[in-house]
């Protein structure tokens, strides 16, 4: 195999993710939390990587499917001002707590499509059809790297495998519909920074639109080049 020419990208894969509530926060509402209509490319990216993370890959969302009607639930919940302190690790809470509204999605049941692309030479040790086999085994036996949450980290995430056949909420009815610019991710000016969690970074957008249930996600380079475009 190492003496062979080897893809450097995936074929689709999917997975099924539900919860009881969960909550994009829409980033031009600064004080009140209020949810994207749909789970965002970098939330759905975020459920990839907590069943299969390594250095080695980078996952790309392709495709949501929203397979329930979109519904809202609208609750007051205590939080705090500050983050805590990277000096001394700290955050006292009672004295800087603060009641905010959310407005967040329920009963969501999502099937969402990626693939990931090696970020480096693939070999013997590190190859497409290894990471896909990993990927498919964990998924099976619902094991995560960290706790799935959806938006927020209370909200928890129930991840399985996906339905052969499944039919979206909006799909009898035909409807399309722009939900606006989402947020898709954030482009790191560091790429060595593979776990993309750290170094400056700016937000991505795009313009979302759900047809018939269906969100359809532009290529990364693509969101990249129509972001540069407009500044």
């Amino acid at each position: 195999m190492g003496g062979a020419l080897q893809a450097r990208s995936s074929g689709p894969v999917k997975l099924r993710v539900r919860g009881e509530l969960a909550c994009f926060t829409r980033p031009e509402l600064k004080v009140e939390r209020v949810s994207y209509e749909v789970i965002t490319p970098s939330a759905a990216r975020a459920l990839f990587a907590c069943v299969l993370w390594k250095p080695q890959i980078r996952w790309e969302i392709r495709e949501i499917a929203v397979l329930n009607a979109i519904q809202w639930a609208s609750f007051r919940r205590n939080e705090v001002n500050s983050a805590m302190s990277p000096r001394t690790g700290e955050l006292i809470a009672d004295e800087d707590r603060a009641q905010r509204n959310t407005v967040a999605l329920r009963d969501v049941d999502y099937v969402i499509t990626a693939g990931f692309t090696l970020t480096e030479e693939p070999n013997d040790d590190c190859n497409v059809p290894k990471y896909l086999n990993m990927f498919r085994d964990r998924l099976k036996r619902g094991q995560h790297y960290r706790a799935p949450y959806l938006g927020c980290r209370e909200f928890e995430a129930r991840i399985e495998e996906a339905p052969e056949a499944f039919e979206c909420a909006e799909a009898k009815f035909g409807v399309q519909r722009s939900l606006g610019q989402m947020f898709y991710d954030f482009e790191w000016t560091d790429e060595s920074d593979r776990d993309l969690t750290k170094g400056p970074a700016r937000p991505l957008f795009f313009e979302a639109r759900l047809v018939s249930g269906v969100l359809r996600v532009p290529p990364r380079s693509e969101v990249i080049a129509m972001n540069s475009r407009h500044g």
